[in-house]
């Protein structure tokens, strides 16, 4: 079964080189341990998914370009998330006040080549059914 996230959660991106923070910006009408339940659309960089220390994909121009000054030698460069799409799964059948349920199964995609996913859903094992 998956479990609910809320505000806090953990969140690891394949091309970063640190976890990151996911923080529930507008209140969804749910809480779990006392905190805000996240839903799919809680995807906007900076405001939901926070930075992920230094990127590595060479997909990132900020890479690309500084690892191409290096002559070839890969220079990851600060993470800037780039998310513009929603999360991906979340749980349909779990609907909160404004929006489908994010859940610790989800993933989401950076468009500079990284995939995030749920490292810790922050909500002490609240599942869904």
């Amino acid at each position: 079964m998956a479990r609910l996230v809320v505000d806090g959660a953990t969140l690891r991106c394949n091309q970063g080189s640190t976890p990151g923070r996911l923080s529930v910006a507008t209140p969804h009408g749910v809480a779990g341990q006392k905190r805000q339940a996240a839903t799919v659309d809680d995807h906007r960089p900076n405001l939901h998914v926070a930075s992920f220390g230094m990127c590595r994909s060479m997909s990132n121009p900020q890479v690309s370009a500084a690892t191409s000054a290096a002559n070839g030698v890969l220079t990851p460069q600060p993470c800037v998330p780039a998310t513009p799409a929603p999360w991906q799964s979340g749980h349909r059948h779990v609907r909160l006040v404004r929006g489908v349920a994010l859940t610790d199964d989800a993933t989401c995609a950076c468009q500079w080549g990284g995939t995030i996913e749920i490292a810790d859903p922050g909500a002490g094992g609240i599942q869904t059914r």
